[in-house]
């Protein structure tokens, strides 16, 4: 299983699995839900630009979008990375393609992955939320070793630390 970013992903391969996923699904943001192949290359040329900090609006931090890649090459989720220098941390938001992902641990090795990405950024310490009708979410945010720190109505906000062992990078709880 690894982690590609978007503008290093094949593009007909990213755009198919873009187009998999609604405009918005339990808290996950898909701008590019709708869009045709070459309003999707644009996008994702400005994916890029993001990650590198290039044209950001004022008071926004880059953000990385990775590509899982399961070990048979598939396409099969979606991790945003976004740092939070105020926070000392940073936000992760993942999307994984139902009906051929559950019960393979894509969500469990994608998180981690994200967190060793995280943790080479310098962020000790990960901020997730989970749609309170999404317990499958939640247990895997767990299982990578989350506490629960707050809840709404809505919500469960969690907080992953990561740290360093022999052989890599992998959050707290494995």
């Amino acid at each position: 299983m690894r982690l590609i970013e978007t503008w290093l992903a094949d593009p007909e391969r990213a755009f198919d699995l873009f187009a998999k996923f609604p405009a918005e699904e339990t808290g996950f943001e898909n701008p590019a839900a709708g869009m045709d192949r070459e309003q999707f290359a644009a996008y994702v040329r400005g994916l890029r630009d993001e990650s590198l900090g290039v044209g950001l609006p004022d008071g926004w931090v880059p953000a990385t979008k990775y590509i899982l890649v399961n070990d048979e090459g598939d396409y099969v989720g979606i991790f945003n990375l976004l740092p939070f220098p105020a926070l000392d941390g940073g936000k992760i938001v993942f999307l994984l393609i139902e009906g051929i992902t559950g019960g393979h641990g894509y969500a469990t090795a994608g998180l981690k992955l994200t967190l060793a990405k995280a943790r080479e950024l310098g962020i000790e310490e990960a901020y997730l939320s989970v749609h309170k009708t999404n317990p499958a979410s939640l247990a895997v945010q767990q299982h990578c070793g989350a506490r629960i720190d707050h809840e709404d109505k809505t919500e469960y906000y969690t907080r992953i630390a990561t740290c360093m062992e022999s052989d890599g990078l992998y959050a707290r709880g494995d």
